[in-house]
């Protein structure tokens, strides 16, 4: 699968020895000067472009999703507990050994991967040469600064033994902000299967657009001072700017294919929503592993599963989704994105969440069209009982800190399933690692940033920029201006599973809310503001002895 793409990662395979906690860099080389010729650069940079596969496949995500009220985490008897690495932050209660927060450093060697190409391919006055990889750069940086909070700024390989103190979140907003701008006009314009997986102007673009909407939660004096209700963006103007650039560019739309083919076993540069993406290989770029934790747990049992054949590999089952977020987002009649999660509705026809109806039937899907069709799901083979999943999520026993749901067939079907990122037994039975590619700007994004930015500034023209989204989606349309809370909630349809809840709940207020298991009366939940960052983990610190925790931690 997508073999555009195998060459130049199998290219890419000779990583450059870079201690994956250490912030220095060797900086010799076996070379004088590096190779210039086309074959050992793409090396080098697929090395920086790929980097965040590995982490991206999963920890990640599972700290993005799991922090959100997308998601909450599901323990088994014991089973997948992993000494609360998903419990935690369900509960924004992280620690500072928890395993979903130990990629901190795997990121900085990305950084440092990417200084050292910046030198080798003739530094600061390169150009056009090295504008992929200062991109690259400020994504990484965007990544843990997102994260952490106040993080170092690594824009040149370290002398031996320095160490390099945190800077203030706002002055690497900052820098991001003028690497991205430096950057921009030496990066390719290009849209092609030769270029998918590589930072483009509008990859650049994208990431400023981002920054630009959330500028006031990156400049503000403290994570906790931030006040979506009376903050201030004076770079809304900004972020419209690079939203209009990419839309007006023609090189990016909707897209022809229906929604759930965009993240289906074989997409890839034929997405036109794709502005950035991650490539997987269930061969050559292993690590994506969505599908594991969202399975039904007993999966493996199934004769046929409700990806319509029957699995080589059992299912871990961990992350399952929050009845909140379920009754407030997959209830759009017509809504083709409802189709995207199990556990909704027995109604073939009108598949939706209606309030009431919390206990469903699930229906098996069709592998070569992903046609949901009106076959029922059987725990096992024929004869058996069918799946139900029940929307409102229960602990085995109340206030439960591990989050037991019971490890039995009622405690597997606690919470509607996402099967967004559809599977298949010739990529499950490799180890579980999935071959769907990993959005990590859409142009779908571009059209609600926009909407955004323009409502936040009192402006019409939102109405057609959303409406867009509902169309394409079949979903009805809206006759006048968005709220600011309707773009939020459309927001979590479209980019649901996406790694994008976390940073909208906090730009919009509402990382505080209450949602399942993250409720107030729950013993070990927490609410401080200061929770919108992680802390920094044990062993980062350790390498780092100079550096304080987060506050809060």
């Amino acid at each position: 699968m997508k073999t555009n793409i195998k060459g130049l990662f199998l290219a890419g395979l000779a990583a450059m020895a870079v201690g994956c906690t250490n912030l220095d860099v060797d900086v010799d080389s076996q070379y004088t000067e590096y190779p210039t010729n086309d074959i050992a650069v793409e090396a080098k940079m697929a090395d920086i472009y790929y980097h965040f596969s590995g982490v991206l496949g999963r920890r990640y995500m599972e700290q993005m999703c799991l922090s959100s009220d997308e998601y909450s985490a599901a323990s088994f008897g014991g089973g997948w507990y992993d000494g609360g690495a998903y419990a935690h932050p369900a509960l924004h209660n992280y620690t500072y050994e928890d395993a979903t927060l130990d990629w901190f450093g795997t990121i900085t060697e990305g950084i440092s991967k990417a200084n050292k190409a910046i030198v080798d391919l003739g530094g600061s006055e390169a150009g056009a040469a090295i504008a992929p990889a200062r991109a690259i750069r400020a994504y990484f940086h965007w990544i843990i600064m997102d994260g952490w909070g106040d993080v170092p700024i690594l824009d040149r390989i370290p002398e031996d033994g320095e160490t390099i103190d945190r800077k203030p979140r706002a002055e690497v907003a900052k820098w991001i902000e003028s690497e991205l701008l430096a950057a921009i006009p030496d990066l390719t314009e290009e849209v092609s299967a030769n270029t998918y997986g590589k930072p483009t102007k509008w990859m650049a673009k994208a990431l400023l657009a981002k920054l630009y909407i959330n500028w006031p939660v990156y400049t503000a004096s403290a994570v906790e001072n931030y006040d979506a209700a009376t903050a201030k963006n004076e770079k809304l103007a900004d972020c419209i700017t690079q939203c209009n650039d990419i839309i007006n560019s023609g090189k990016f739309n909707l897209g022809s294919m229906s929604y759930r083919e965009k993240f289906s076993y074989n997409n890839g540069p034929q997405v036109e929503d794709f502005i950035y993406a991650m490539p997987f290989d269930t061969q050559t770029r292993q690590g994506m592993q969505y599908g594991r934790s969202r399975c039904w747990k007993n999966i493996k049992k199934m004769a046929k599963s409700y990806f319509g054949e029957a699995l080589s590999q059992s299912g871990g089952g961990y992350i399952t989704m929050t009845p909140e977020f379920v009754k407030k987002t997959f209830i759009l009649k017509g809504d083709e994105r409802n189709k995207c999660v199990i556990g909704l509705s027995e109604n073939f026809d009108d598949y939706r969440y209606v309030e009431g109806k919390d206990e469903n039937k699930v229906f098996v899907y069709n592998k070569s069209n992903l046609q949901m069709t009106n076959e029922i799901a059987l725990t096992e083979g024929a004869g058996s009982d069918p799946i139900v999943l029940k929307v409102n999520v229960k602990l085995a026993t109340p206030d439960d800190p591990t989050l037991d749901m019971g490890d039995n067939i009622n405690g597997y079907s606690q919470g509607c399933r996402s099967v967004k990122w559809y599977v298949i037994d010739d990529d499950f039975k490799n180890g579980r690692n999935q071959s769907n590619d990993v959005p990590l700007f859409r142009y779908a994004d571009v059209l609600l940033m926009k909407a955004e930015a323009l409502t936040r500034q009192g402006q019409g023209g939102a109405k057609e920029l959303f409406n867009q989204i509902r169309t394409y989606a079949g979903a009805p349309t809206i006759n006048g201006e968005p709220t600011l809370e309707e773009i939020y909630d459309e927001r979590g349809r479209e980019f649901f599973d996406e790694n994008w809840r976390r940073n909208d709940m906090i730009r919009f207020g509402h990382y505080e809310d209450e949602y399942f298991p993250h409720y107030k009366n729950f013993p070990t939940a927490r609410f401080e503001k200061t929770c919108r960052i992680f802390p920094i983990h044990k062993d980062i610190l350790n390498l780092n002895p100079t550096w304080k925790q987060n506050a809060g931690y």
